[in-house]
């Protein structure tokens, strides 16, 4: 079996020589050389054809993120970034510039901390080995009709008005490459509307704080990382902390957040799943699930749910996924009632809130 080549970049020696080890973990994957910086980095891949670069992100002369345009735009390669906690801002930068994905690594000097990271690593590097064989071919509606196209051009002129919603909560759901696709749907909508948003990002603890606040200063909704006893209000975003789950139940007649610790069913966490069913018996038909770019298959049982009490399902289409296995395993449910590419997802959303 052909072997993945991978390129290792990081200024600590004890860095390369233990991820080294824990990719070499691996029977599928040969680590083919290692670079001290951006510069070097350059040069070994050019020298080394790898299929796949880990990447620190502070490095001396050049730095991560100079390498990482390089290595996303001229080379078409993908870079799994190892940065610590403290580093979180520059993680949700370098995604939005075309990471792959990241691996939360401990922060300080050379420790047997680094260790701890070995099962995240190698189960992401495997995934990405899986985005390889061909996707079977696509069975969801059409993308656009000549109708539609004419009501989402009238959005930006009844925004403005007065208006009540069809839809009281929008649930959210992704994985790989989420961040930026989030990112660009929360910027889309020019104003707050009359409804509520909830996310499950699959992300490790200590990142989502961060990821919320970084969503919230380019968004005209309030973004904030969910707390217990928070209200799911409109113009209102929650964020689901990582390694943990978002419920919701009734209390004193509104909404509220429960935040919960993952059980050993759940795969991926913080889990669509969970988030979906507990939602769709509180808001039934009021609410619209959408399915975004992810490894995996999280949301396909809670869009079952969704399904069963009368809500709308919107998945991002194969075309601008970055990867298409959520959204995939969605419409193989035949359950999801629009497929679209990602910049039409917030006009779909309005649709079915009535905006239009």
């Amino acid at each position: 079996m052909k072997k993945i080549r991978i390129v290792v970049v990081d200024d600590s020696a004890f860095s390369r020589r233990t991820i080294t080890r824990m990719l070499e973990g691996l029977e599928s994957v040969e680590v083919v050389g290692y670079a001290i910086n951006g510069e070097e980095g350059i040069q070994r891949v050019i020298a080394l054809k790898p299929d796949l670069v880990t990447l620190d992100l502070e490095m001396p002369k050049m730095d991560g993120f100079t390498l990482l345009r390089i290595l996303t735009t001229r080379f078409s390669l993908p870079v799994i970034v190892i940065s610590a906690l403290s580093g979180a801002d520059k993680v949700f930068r370098a995604l939005e510039l075309g990471a792959l994905d990241f691996v939360s690594k401990p922060s300080g000097a050379a420790s047997v901390d680094l260790l701890s990271i070995k099962e995240d690593l190698q189960k992401k590097v495997l995934q990405i080995l899986a985005l390889k064989p061909a996707v079977p071919a696509r069975s969801y509606p059409e993308v656009d009709t000549p109708e539609r196209s004419a009501s989402v051009s009238k959005l930006s002129w009844k925004a403005g008005l007065e208006f009540t919603s069809a839809i009281d909560l929008v649930a959210i759901g992704t994985s790989t490459g989420g961040p930026p696709a989030l990112q660009q749907i929360l910027s889309a909508f020019d104003q707050k509307y009359p409804f509520a948003i909830v996310i499950s990002q699959h992300m490790p603890a200590g990142f989502t704080k961060a990821f919320s606040e970084r969503l919230d200063r380019n968004s005209q909704f309030d973004v904030k990382e969910a707390e217990d006893g928070d209200l799911v209000l409109p113009g209102r975003a929650l964020v689901a902390p990582g390694g943990r789950n978002m419920v919701f139940e009734i209390c004193g007649g509104q909404v509220t957040v429960r935040i919960v610790e993952p059980t050993a069913a759940d795969r991926y966490v913080p889990s669509v799943d969970v988030m979906l069913q507990s939602c769709a018996g509180i808001y039934r038909k009021r609410v619209a699930a959408v399915i975004l770019t992810g490894m995996g298959n999280d949301g396909s049982k809670g869009i079952q749910a969704i399904r069963e009490n009368g809500g709308y399902i919107i998945a991002e289409s194969e075309e601008t996924a970055i990867v298409y296995g959520m959204p995939r395993e969605a419409v193989a449910t035949g359950l999801v009632d629009r497929c679209v590419p990602l910049e039409k997802v917030a006009s779909e959303i309005l649709i079915a809130g009535g905006f239009s």
